[in-house]
C-alpha cells in the first residue's frame, strides 16, 4: 500500500498537470467507491478549476475554486496518473476526469480497496488522524506513544497517532533508531522516542526524494516508479545480512503484518 513517501510524490508529480487548470467533464465512474454515495461528482466538478493539491497522511486532497475538496485514497493497488487523451484506457480505470488540453486525470484500481470522497466546503479532511511525521515534535510523540501499551511497531502503523507511516517506513525508521519492533511503546525513554523521531523524518526525506519504494504496483503521477526499494535496510530483506552487523534479518508477523528487524542492531531491551 502506498505510503507517505509515495502519497508525498503523487501529489508533487501531480502539481504541475493540475493546479490551474479546469475539469472539463468527468468519465467512467464508479458510484460504490464515492463517499457519500449520492454525489454526483459529474456534476459537481464539471468546469471547476483546480486550485492546489496536498497530502493528508496517506490521502490525496485535491482542493477546487468552490472552496471543495475531492479526496483520493490509493489503497493497496491505486494510480493516480496523467495521461494523454489518446493514450488507451487500461482495465479497473474507475475515474477519468477530462482536463483543460489534451490529457486526464486518471484513477485506476484493479482491487478496489482505494476510495473517493467528496467534502464540502469547510468539512474536516479526516479529524481522526494524528500529526504529520515529518513535523511532529518529539515532545509530542513522546506524550502520543505513553498512552499505548502495544508494540512500537503496531503504535506506528495507528493512523490516530502519526498519519502516513505504514509498514514499509514504521521497519526502516525502527531499524535506524535501533529499537526492536516489539518493545511496548509506553515503556520507551524519552531519548528513545526522540532518536525514534529522528529516524522517522530522516527515513521519510531519503524515501520522498527517491521518489518512494516501488515494490508492486505504485508509480508516479507520470507513470514513472520509485528507487527507494533498493535501498531498504530491512524491510523485505529476511535471511539476507544486516548492512550494518551481518546477523541475517529476521522476520515475525506483529499484528498481522510482517516485520522485518535485526535481533543484533535492535535488541529487545529488558
Amino acid at each position: 500500500m502506498p505510503e507517505l513517501p509515495e502519497v508525498e510524490t503523487v501529489v508533487r508529480t501531480l502539481a504541475p498537470h493540475l493546479v490551474g487548470r479546469r475539469i472539463a467533464a468527468i468519465r467512467h465512474l464508479r458510484s460504490d467507491i464515492v463517499e457519500p454515495q449520492n454525489a454526483d461528482l459529474p456534476r459537481l466538478l464539471k468546469n471547476r478549476r483546480v486550485t492546489a493539491i496536498q497530502r493528508r497522511g496517506k490521502k490525496i486532497l485535491i482542493r477546487l475554486d468552490t472552496d471543495a475538496t475531492l479526496c483520493i485514497h490509493l489503497g493497496m493497488t491505486g494510480r493516480l496518473t496523467v495521461a494523454p487523451v489518446t493514450e488507451p484506457i487500461k482495465p479497473h480505470t474507475h475515474l477519468i476526469a477530462d482536463l483543460s488540453g489534451k490529457s486526464q486525470l486518471r484513477f485506476r484500481d484493479p482491487r478496489r480497496f482505494g476510495g473517493i470522497w467528496w467534502l464540502c466546503n469547510g468539512e474536516a479532511d479526516d479529524k481522526n488522524l494524528g500529526p504529520e511525521p515529518l513535523v511532529v515534535r518529539p515532545a509530542q510523540l513522546v506524550a502520543r506513544l505513553s498512552k499505548t501499551r502495544r508494540a512500537i511497531k503496531t503504535a506506528l502503523l495507528d493512523q490516530r497517532i502519526l498519519a502516513g507511516i505504514g509498514n514499509i517506513y514504521a521497519d526502516e525508521s525502527l531499524f535506524h533508531a535501533g529499537i526492536h519492533p516489539t518493545a511496548p511503546a509506553n515503556l520507551l525513554t524519552r531519548e528513545q522516542v526522540f532518536r525514534l523521531n529522528r529516524s522517522i523524518k530522516l527515513i521519510l526525506r531519503r524515501a520522498i526524494n527517491h521518489r518512494g519504494s516501488s515494490l508492486r504496483d505504485y508509480v508516479d503521477a507520470d507513470g514513472e516508479a520509485g528507487g527507494f526499494q533498493l535501498l531498504h535496510r530491512v524491510y523485505a530483506r529476511e535471511n539476507e545480512p544486516c548492512v550494518r552487523c551481518k546477523t541475517p534479518i529476521s522476520r515475525i508477523v506483529l499484528g498481522g503484518r510482517s516485520t522485518h528487524f535485526c535481533r543484533q542492531c535492535q535488541a529487545l531491551e529488558t
